[in-house]
């Protein structure tokens, strides 16, 4: 509804109401008029004219009374409608001193005050609220239709402000009827209790006053219990804030630590406030500042690292780095295809062994969900245990990696095959690590204006964006995994398996032994030790028996030992069968026999 459409009906109803009141004179002129020309016409019978004029005329009088009427009420009405639309209102509420009726079952009943009023039902004192809420409202609505000047303008704001009056009777007092009915019929009492809107919200903030004193007592606890929550759930959210920005830049974090620290933060963090939280039972705790204080602190490191990366990032997306990595890309030309050799090598290991995995982790009991999952990272060989198991495991470590990962028997020579060729492969890495080391010197004339803090912070990321294959202790160190956490996540404990050469050496060897000799006979791949790859190597004096080329000629040459006759093809691990060839020729070969 416009302004102008309520001036349009404003004009209807003015037009009406004048049609109302010249109603009954116009109608009285038009029938003296109308009696007079009759009688003019038929002279001979004024008499009968007359009287019959007398008896119509009052009826035609009362009729057009009646229809004027009608028709002025009708566009008031629809004027005083658009003009409560104007307000955001629908139609003309509160005009009775009714909002409440009680039935009561004596006449000393209807005498009823607000106290015992709402104590017999205390339900009825949030409905007097909201109504006492509504009346308020429409009276601010009514409000502004009474002392808008715009308003005041209209031809019928008299009839409007008289209508708007009448509705302010009943708008400041909650009304409740109470009635009283003999089962005869013949002796009623009413009576109408008019309560102020002050009165109302006065009992609604101390709801004591209508209680008696267990429940207040027990409104008090429950209102201490509602606190304290409120209180846990602030605290909750903290907590949610720093796993939301955990999780958040888990996977742009270029450095490999910096994932392994947030994670130990996370877990801290879960440890020493989340559990706490739930335990503190009072508001005024000084339990408080203390977990306060360690969640602060705790968002201070993880934003730390989080800025940190950021910094590292930039310095990336910077001309100065786009400059030195020109410059490497044209010195490592000649290296490229090495880098690219060692890449496959390393997710070799890692498709071997398995790749780091996200679990969402929530390290205690959140029957509620107030706190956000942690998708924290795993090692691909991770076994969450008991108490009991745990303990047995950190005496017998490779029996019990056996155990958990090793549970399926028909699976052993397959994994006995990987095992071995797991020792192969990082045996190359160790080698290959000091030859990229070499490369790495070789430049580092050209890394003069690098900032210390990207070699300080990620300098395997550096050399990486550089085309440098990357071989970190992270990526020759495989290792198995034990956890333990207690049902309420109180108590965490876990320890690690590096699988060196020698434990997994000794890993095969525990598999082989739970095989029949026949099944392993077929399957076997004779294990190539350190001292065996050494002795080869000299014997073949350092040379690669295929394209002759040797680290005397090339001394950053990768010189790898090959199964002349491949393992898959019933190869042996034997000195008549193993010959020196370097990387490349090595790639080359693949499975074929020379």
């Amino acid at each position: 509804m416009t302004y102008e459409e309520l001036c349009a009906k404003d004009k209807k109803a003015k037009q009406s109401r004048i049609i109302f009141v010249l109603s009954i004179p116009v109608t009285l002129v038009l029938c003296a008029l109308a009696t007079a020309l009759l009688m003019f016409l038929f002279g001979k019978t004024q008499g009968p004219i007359f009287i019959i004029s007398l008896i119509v005329t009052p009826i035609i009088v009362v009729v057009c009374f009646l229809i004027s009427r009608s028709v002025y009420n009708s566009r008031l009405a629809a004027f005083e409608t658009a003009a409560l639309m104007m307000v955001g209102e629908q139609r003309w509420s509160f005009t009775s001193n009714q909002d409440d009726y009680l039935t009561v079952k004596s006449r000393q009943a209807t005498n009823i005050d607000s106290i015992k009023y709402f104590k017999s039902d205390i339900s009825r004192l949030p409905y007097a609220v909201e109504v006492m809420k509504r009346k308020r409202a429409y009276k601010e609505a009514l409000l502004t239709l009474l002392n808008g000047e715009e308003y005041k303008k209209l031809s019928m704001y008299k009839d409007l402000s008289k209508k708007i009056r009448n509705n302010f009777k009943f708008i400041n007092h909650y009304y409740v009827v109470s009635h009283y009915s003999s089962p005869t019929g013949r002796s009623q009492a009413t009576t109408i209790l008019p309560i102020p809107e002050d009165h109302i919200y006065s009992l609604a903030s101390d709801k004591s006053l209508l209680m008696s004193k267990t429940q207040y007592n027990n409104y008090l606890k429950e209102q201490a219990k509602g606190l304290l929550e409120q209180k846990q759930h602030l605290y909750y959210e903290k907590v949610n804030h720093i796993i939301d920005i955990a999780n958040k830049n888990s996977e742009l974090l270029v450095n490999p630590k910096d994932n392994d620290e947030i994670d130990k933060l996370i877990a801290f963090l879960f440890d020493r406030t989340v559990n706490s939280i739930k335990k503190v039972k009072s508001l005024d705790s000084e339990e408080w500042e203390i977990i306060g204080k360690y969640i602060s602190q705790i968002e201070k490191d993880v934003n730390s690292i989080v800025d940190k990366n950021n910094k590292i990032l930039a310095y990336y997306n910077s001309s100065d780095f786009r400059k030195i990595k020109d410059t490497c890309d044209t010195l490592m030309h000649t290296q490229k295809e090495f880098n690219e050799y060692i890449e496959q090598k390393v997710k070799s290991v890692s498709d071997l062994f398995g790749k780091s995995v996200k679990r969402n982790e929530t390290d205690f009991e959140d029957e509620y969900n107030y706190i956000h999952p942690y998708k924290k990272n795993l090692t691909p060989f991770t076994a969450e245990v008991s108490d009991a198991v745990f303990s047995s495991a950190e005496n017998n470590p490779i029996d019990y990696i056996v155990k958990c990962f090793y549970p399926n028997k028909e699976q052993y020579p397959g994994q006995i095959q990987k095992l071995q060729l797991l020792v192969e492969e990082l045996e190359t890495l160790k080698e290959a690590k000091g030859i990229i080391d070499n490369y790495k010197n070789s430049i580092q004339q050209y890394l003069a204006g690098v900032p210390s803090f990207i070699i300080e912070n990620d300098e395997d990321g550096f050399y990486s964006r550089l085309g440098f294959a990357t071989i970190n202790e992270k990526t020759i160190t495989v290792e198995y995994k034990f956890s333990y956490t207690s049902k309420a996540g109180k108590a965490q404990r876990s320890f690690t398996v590096p699988m060196t050469e020698e434990t997994i050496i000794e890993l095969i060897n525990r598999l082989e032994n739970k095989l029949t000799f026949s099944s392993f006979t077929k399957e076997q791949r004779a294990l190539m030790t350190s001292k065996l790859r050494r002795y080869i190597k000299e014997r073949d004096n350092y040379t690669c028996q295929k394209c002759g080329n040797s680290i005397f000629q090339e001394p950053n040459l990768l010189l790898e030992v090959d199964h002349i006759i491949p393992v898959a093809k019933g190869g042996y691990t034997t000195e008549n069968n193993l010959q020196t060839l370097c990387w490349k020729c090595n790639r080359n070969k693949g499975t074929k026999i020379y």
